[in-house]
Formats: C-alpha cells, structure tokens, sequence
C-alpha cells in the first residue's frame, strides 16, 4: 500500500515514516501543501495523512481540492488542532478520520488499517478467498489451513489483489504499492512477487489477464 504524508515538523515526520515503513507500506512524505497537491495530481495513493497547519497551502485547502476533484482515497487529518469546531470542519470537507497528536503509535496504525478496510469494502479485518487467509494486523497467511511465511514486496502485492477479487490491476499499479519516490524500481519485480506467490499459494490464486494485468478471481 502506498500512503501519502504531509507532515511539516521533522521529528514527527521522521517517527511516523519510520513506523510505517517498518510495517511495509511505501510513503512519500512531503512537509508543506503546495508539494502534496503536486504528489497528489501525479500519484495514486491508498491513504493520505494530512496535518493542517503547514506551510504554503494548509491541509484543509488540500482536502477539500481532493475532494473536489472527486478523489475518493481515504484521508486522515493528524494535527494538533484539538478545538470540536476545527475536527467537525475537517471531517464535513471530506476527511474520514481524526487523531490529535500527540497520539499513540500503535492507535494510528489501527486507524490506518481501518481506513484501508473500509476502502476496499470490507469490515473484517482478515481477508480469506479460495482457500487463503490473510491477516493485515499480525501479518499470518495460510493457504489450504497450512501457515505460509510471506516476504514483506509479497504481502504489498498480495494484499490490495485479495481485498479486492475481481479487479484487474496493472503492473505499474502494483509497482505503485511496492515502491516509494526513492526506491528503485526492479523492471521484473512484479512478475517476481507474483510467481513467488503463485507457488507459495497456488497457482490459480492470481490469475493473468493479457495485456492488463492480474486478478484474484471472484
């Protein structure tokens, strides 16, 4: 999963991109609005996390400019404007979720993968399809009841062709979940992580779709 970070104090910056990083998801972290619209108009992301009160354009103005453009990824304002009137604002301009900083670690991933459930249409928090279980939160698979070890690029591949069965991603989409601005790209990753996959799951799990993408099958 790819997230988007706009946060303009260096510390916390460095703490949350840290932790979410440890948890395998690919961030792009931009410290003012301006650099986050561009981000915003360049890139697809799977979550944003906006802080309000940063430089050159504030994280209100780039919601409600996402919202605007009917973008429907989910948005968590993280700040320390802690007023009801200021989180009533934030949530009726279009974001899904609050948390006031200073916040617990721990809490804001489980808001984070909350938001990404609920993007994909889904409440439970363990995804199981043809016989295979995913767990987002203590990352365990197991296919055919049988425990199966994934790499971390194999649950980012893995995870958003489950959530959502049926749906045909590209493979610059998947490159997309795999790798942040700095990582650098491997031309074959995708392929890679698929066969991973497909021995590690099954063969029949993802399914090729020529000249589009891959798919879980409904």
């Amino acid at each position: 999963m790819r997230l988007l970070l706009l946060e303009d104090d260096v510390m916390i910056g460095e703490a949350v991109l840290d932790l979410l990083r440890a948890e395998d998801y690919a961030v792009d972290w931009v410290k003012d609005g301006e650099a986050a619209e561009s981000a915003l108009r360049s890139q697809h992301y799977d979550l944003v996390m906006l802080d309000l009160g940063v430089p050159r354009r504030d994280g209100m103005a780039v919601l409600r400019s996402l919202r605007a453009r009917k973008e429907r990824m989910p948005v968590l304002i993280a700040t320390a404007r802690d007023s009801v009137q200021q989180r009533i604002e934030g949530l009726d301009a279009g974001a899904d979720d609050y948390v006031l900083k200073p916040y617990d670690l721990d809490e804001l991933l489980a808001r984070i993968r909350a938001l990404l459930r609920r993007a994909s249409g889904r409440a439970e928090p363990v995804y199981e399809h043809m016989g295979v279980t995913i767990n987002p939160v203590t990352r365990e698979a197991t296919a055919g009841g049988l425990p199966v070890v994934l790499s971390a690029r194999e649950w980012a591949v893995l995870e958003p062709l489950i959530a959502r069965p049926g749906l045909v991603l590209s493979r610059a989409q998947l490159e997309e979940k795999l790798y942040s601005w700095k990582d650098e790209i491997s031309s074959n990753a995708v392929e890679v992580y698929i066969h991973g996959l497909r021995k590690k799951l099954g063969a029949d799990l993802i399914r090729n779709v020529r000249g589009v993408g891959y798919m879980v099958p409904k």
